[in-house]
């Protein structure tokens, strides 16, 4: 079938006049043998947005290989075929962000969810990913959708997919990706005019925003104290459930970066919506030096993720690595789950800080690492704790199952009532930490492609000619886990400092990640560590025709 004519079939199915006029226009223009039009049709028509553990995420664009009502509808249409295979009385609820068309996509899957015989809940507005994630463990549903990009760019949405039930209400892992993405095809064969579709869904109220917001605001326990610090919810949608569950704990409001408060999906002052990315919380810290404040918490767009910055001696502010707030929140955690004779495990993926085995160890409780990916921190049986590098952290897994931003920061401002309980400052809980278990500093080089043939291009010499010695330490032990049971395109290298590179692809982004963890005698040596091996691993890629072009 040619191009043009997928290209057609595709117009005839799509409900959207956006994307409908931008498909006809690219259609007209490639008729009249425009070469450019044409290339674009190809690129949006060669192939399709793969579904997977990440379900879906992509550019907003006509066409298979974008976000858009017409793939949103096969993917709605495929998930409800293996949810009724699944479950005798198949169930669902649906979330959604501030994104562009993220409530569009929402009440599209709620129509043909009812349309499938589905009963299909609809969050009421707007609402953080974590409140999704608890409504499904709340209303027992056999699954849940979550329709957002996280902290992709602008232009991007996506669509994430739970299993409740006896799959315990996390993201879903293989083999569930495989079977729903072969029913989606099936149903992208035809046309999803003929997906029966109901206005026989049930929108709610507040009652489940409500019960995960008191759920959340009980992990508060600390002594009251003053707190002075800044908020972002970095245009998204985690300021209005913070706020509830703030005041419904008794804890002091931050102080708001007024720009960034409220939802918008063009993200106006950020070049990037990711706490993490360079730039992003300038505005947080402008208000943070006017304030005088201790630190600033940032939630990301949908906020499941919690970034956290602080001010250093001389009063530069910089952001915490994701693995420093992991590790506080653990051993703050742990130290409270000892004292009340709890068992069970401390988890985090393999690509986050080896530091928080070492806590497991001293208060006596197992530690796993996963793959990368909450998803599979979500399902680790008897979890107390769980987090990844990237921000994301889970305090109350009895609660949801994944990553969650706004308990996080309850957790952490209930760490910071505690220091201060004690006449400590976060800075003397980093000292006490580094003198507990050594100084750990995490870097990274992420690598964008245009091609993704150069990352298996990458890892293939990478496999082939590993190196024998990274920042002037040998490498002690290396693991390629194609070859193990992970059976995942990562490869480890330990060094004999105790020091780690890991190098996997990323599984949203066209990226190759390099994850550095340095281990040093203080912080001032281990930050030395991680500068000679970070520019070791530069200096490796630099022997490759890729990484001249990448790096």
């Amino acid at each position: 079938m040619s191009i043009l004519t997928l290209a057609q079939n595709w117009l005839a199915q799509d409900p959207d006049p956006e994307t409908h006029a931008e498909l006809t226009a690219l259609l007209e223009a490639a008729k009249t043998g425009d070469a450019k039009a044409n290339a674009e049709l190809n690129a949006r028509f060669d192939g399709r947005l793969q579904f997977g553990t990440a379900g879906l995420r992509g550019r907003l664009q006509a066409g298979p290989m974008g976000m858009n009502r017409v793939l949103v509808a096969q993917a709605a249409g495929g998930l409800a075929n293996y949810l009724k295979d699944y479950d005798h009385t198949p169930s669902i609820v649906i979330g959604y962000d501030g994104r562009k068309n993220s409530d569009v996509f929402a009440r599209d899957t709620a129509e043909i969810m009812a349309g499938a015989g589905i009963k299909a809940y609809l969050l009421p507005r707007k609402l953080p990913t974590p409140v999704l994630a608890y409504a499904i463990k709340y209303f027992d549903t056999t699954a849940g959708v979550m329709v957002t990009a996280s902290h992709n760019p602008p232009e991007d949405n996506g669509y994430k997919v739970y299993l409740g039930k006896a799959n315990g209400g996390g993201q879903i892992v293989s083999p569930a990706d495989k079977d729903i993405a072969k029913l989606i095809d099936k149903v992208a064969a035809g046309s999803i005019n003929d997906l029966p579709r109901s206005q026989d869904f049930i929108v709610l109220d507040d009652e489940v925003v409500d019960a995960y917001i008191a759920k959340t605001a009980s992990l508060a326990k600390e002594p009251q104290t003053d707190i002075n610090y800044v908020y972002t919810a970095m245009h998204g949608v985690g300021y209005e459930v913070l706020s509830k569950t703030l005041a419904k704990a008794g804890l002091p409001q931050p102080h708001l970066v007024a720009e960034q408060v409220w939802p918008d999906g063009t993200f106006p002052t950020v070049n990037f919506p990711n706490p993490e990315e360079k730039g992003a919380l300038d505005l947080a810290i402008k208000v943070a030096k006017e304030k005088n404040a201790e630190f600033i918490l940032a939630n990301d767009p949908d906020a499941d993720r919690l970034a956290v910055a602080v001010p250093d001696a001389e009063g530069n502010w910089k952001p915490l690595h994701g693995n420093v707030v992991g590790c506080f929140l653990g051993w703050y955690l742990a130290k409270q789950y000892h004292a009340q004779g709890q068992k069970g495990i401390l988890a985090c993926s393999l690509v986050s800080s080896p530091a928080l085995a070492e806590i497991a160890k001293k208060y006596g409780f197992q530690s796993e690492e996963t793959l990368t990916g909450f998803k599979y921190i979500g399902k680790v049986d008897g979890l107390l704790f769980g987090f990844e590098e990237a921000l994301g952290y889970l305090v109350d897994p009895d609660k949801v199952r994944d990553k969650d931003g706004i308990s996080a920061a309850i957790a952490f401002l209930d760490l910071v009532r505690n220091l201060k309980k004690q006449g400590k400052t976060l800075a003397d809980y980093a000292d006490e930490f580094t003198q507990e278990f050594g100084a750990y500093v995490s870097g990274q080089i992420s690598i964008r492609v245009d091609d993704l043939s150069e990352i298996g291009k990458l890892m293939a010499a990478l496999r082939q000619n590993p190196p024998s010695n990274i920042g002037g330490f040998n490498v002690a032990q290396f693991l390629d886990h194609t070859k193990t049971d992970r059976q995942s395109d990562i490869l480890v290298f330990v060094l004999e400092n105790g020091s780690r590179l890991i190098v996997r692809p990323s599984g949203t982004e066209p990226k190759i990640k390099f994850y550095l963890d340095a281990k040093g005698k203080d912080p001032k040596d281990a930050e030395q560590v991680l500068a000679q091996f970070d520019e070791s691993v530069r200096h490796i890629l630099r022997q490759d025709e890729f990484g001249k072009q990448a790096c």
